[in-house]
């Protein structure tokens, strides 16, 4: 049985939490690279929920899903971007994207144990809106490449936070624990939707 250390715990907790809001979606602050991709998901409340949340549910669920959903999620992504710099149109992207959190949190909040192919098709229904906003953004940025590297990164981040606070169902109280994270999650991202976050 793994042993967490309440430190790292503590370490992964502020990291994720201590993100403060950001305008995810105007086209501001995209003329970066590397940094400034890997910083845009991180300070998104909106990415911070849902990419928090994919790792959350894949550690619910345990093997594999704890390491599927989390790669599931920026190859979609990567396919989504490409749609978005392609300019293909896809309806209501901010509203898929606050609805992720809404979604993914109520699914950890009932602790619902999906089969494996049916959390991938979920996780990457979301992952193509999350990419497809990012895409529409690159064309604009000072390297684009390195700019999608920076925000796949950030991605991987957040998802092994995710990962990190599923951990906590190994405890008597985790379970839970990760159960009021899924309903904090869900209420962001019902604020995002109602346009009051």
């Amino acid at each position: 049985m793994t042993r967490i250390r309440p430190a790292r715990l503590g370490l992964a907790l502020l990291v994720t939490f201590a993100a403060t809001a950001a305008a995810a979606h105007t086209g501001e602050g995209v003329t970066g690279g590397l940094i400034s991709g890997f910083t845009h998901p991180i300070l998104g409340w909106d990415h911070v929920i849902a990419m928090v949340a994919v790792g959350l549910w894949g550690a619910f669920l345990g093997m594999p899903a704890i390491w599927i959903l989390p790669v599931v999620f920026p190859l979609v992504m990567a396919f989504g971007g490409a749609l978005g710099v392609a300019g293909v149109p896809i309806p209501a992207v901010e509203t898929g994207i606050a609805l992720s959190g809404v979604v993914l949190g109520i699914l950890i909040a009932l602790a619902v144990r999906a089969p494996i192919w049916v959390a991938a098709v979920i996780v990457g229904a979301f992952a193509i809106f999350h990419g497809h906003a990012h895409g529409t953004e690159l064309p604009a940025a000072a390297n684009p490449y390195a700019y999608a590297v920076g925000f796949v990164i950030g991605t991987g981040v957040l998802h092994l936070a995710g990962i990190a606070l599923g951990f906590l169902t190994k405890l008597p109280w985790g379970a839970y624990a990760v159960r009021a994270a899924g309903v904090v999650i869900a209420a962001l991202g019902g604020a995002f939707l109602a346009g009051i976050a």
